[in-house]
């Protein structure tokens, strides 16, 4: 099934158990009146978390691969979080997974590493809808003889897996693409990325970041290459990690000091990161494994099946939250990027760009912020899609984005206060 089908009822007969979901994270429940929709620049943390990394700090702030109790822990804690994020990813073995700084460092990693390799398959695959990092890290490229090829979005805010079938050929080193566009909601038929490219002898490459806490990750149903995602989107503290095959990140040059095994992770793990917060996302996959277990009969269920009636029940709240949200932009005129149609809905997520025709983005973002709602205004880091869509720069657009914690009351209440804005205005 592709990911822009409808996602499996997994049976929430009492309802999302939002109010429950939100008494879990702090940052909630101390801001009051206050309103998250900029989640895609930055989700909230669950108690389990805060305390995960608070824990790391006080028992393990030491330096790994030690002979004494506190560096022993450090050790198993990223063990755990390395098999924990495996199951999240469905990763063919835990040490398929990297930890480090952000998806950005990773891209241009792995990006150098294949720049190394491109030979006569020097033909790079991006797309025009992705965030900039997984487009000008590859644009890089060229100067190592790389060749970059454009697979265009079109009007309809989609990328249609037909127009990527004419751009592989046996040059086609790599296809990098997003999952989830940052930007404008839209959910990428990845597994059909996958079957076109390496039917054509190249390999894929996924930004993850954005689709993360909105669905279920599956490498293996997706047949990737390599996968980036960050914590900070999906209810962690900032961190980023990759997940490669291992044959591929085994071929991989990768820098690093002569002593360390040429083998995942140690050759993508150099230096020190931040074990805190790889504790934290160890923490953040578990509270989705426990909201996950709410939602199947019985017991004794495995946690990558937690995992999936997390992400199933998630999808299907947020579709209502997408509907929603979209339902009120209309309401107020608002020109909506990407995916508005109801009956197309199953295909985005509830990350939504518009502007208001008359307003600048920054005017809408300030009285919104001044009214206690927080959400983004600017070029998203996409200057391509914002010229696609006939945006400046200087003003690009208005995003918001929910996460499941959000409530159908609080677009009502962004409904309330974008109509008193617009009405100020008119004045």
């Amino acid at each position: 099934m592709s990911l822009s089908a409808s996602p499996k009822s997994v049976a929430v007969r009492s309802g999302f158990p939002v109010d429950e979901v939100r008494a879990m994270f702090p940052a909630i429940e101390k801001a009051g009146d206050f309103i998250f929709l900029d989640n895609a620049g930055g989700a909230q943390v669950p108690q389990a978390v805060v305390d995960a990394v608070a824990t790391h700090l006080v028992d393990f702030n030491v330096q790994r691969m030690a002979k004494y109790q506190h560096s022993q822990g450090v050790d198993r804690n990223l063990d755990e979080a390395r098999e924990t994020v495996s199951l999240l990813v469905n990763a063919y073995r835990p040490e398929e997974i990297s930890f480090g700084l952000n998806a950005t460092s990773f891209i241009r990693l792995v990006s150098l590493g294949i720049a190394k390799m491109l030979q006569e398959r020097n033909e790079i695959v991006v797309t025009d809808m992705d965030h900039d990092a997984n487009i000008a890290t590859w644009l890089a490229l060229e100067a190592d003889g790389a060749k970059v090829v454009w697979w265009r979005m079109r009007e309809d805010g989609t990328l249609h897996v037909e127009d990527l079938k004419p751009l592989l050929n046996s040059r086609t080193r790599l296809v990098a693409c997003t999952v989830t566009a940052h930007s404008i909601g839209t959910i990428v038929d990845v597994e059909a990325v996958g079957k076109l490219a390496h039917a054509a002898g190249a390999e894929v490459f996924l930004d993850c970041v954005h689709y993360g806490p909105h669905g279920l990750i599956d490498v293996q149903a997706w047949d990737c290459d390599y996968l980036v995602c960050s914590g900070y989107k999906n209810f962690s503290p900032h961190m980023g990690f990759l997940w490669g095959r291992y044959d591929a990140l085994c071929r991989l040059p990768t820098f690093k000091e002569d002593f360390i095994p040429d083998v995942p992770p140690y050759k993508i793990e150099v230096g020190t990161f931040t074990y805190e917060n790889v504790a934290g996302m160890n923490a953040a996959v578990k509270y989705l494994e426990g909201l996950g277990r709410r939602f199947l009969p019985g017991t004794g269920h495995s946690r990558r099946e937690a995992l999936a009636a997390a992400m199933g029940a998630i999808r299907e709240y947020e579709l209502t939250l997408s509907r929603d949200m979209i339902a009120v932009l209309k309401k107020h005129g608002a020109v909506i990027y990407g995916i508005s149609d109801e009956d197309r809905l199953s295909q985005r997520v509830p990350t939504i760009c518009f502007n208001i025709p008359g307003v600048t983005p920054q005017q809408i973002a300030a009285d919104m912020g001044e009214a206690g709602i927080g959400l983004r205004d600017g070029h998203m880091f996409a200057p391509r899609l914002m010229n696609r869509l006939g945006l400046s720069m200087e003003h690009g657009a208005i995003r918001v984005s929910l996460v499941h914690y959000n409530k159908p009351e609080e677009i009502a209440r962004f409904d309330k206060v974008l109509g008193e804005i617009l009405a100020k205005r008119k004045v």
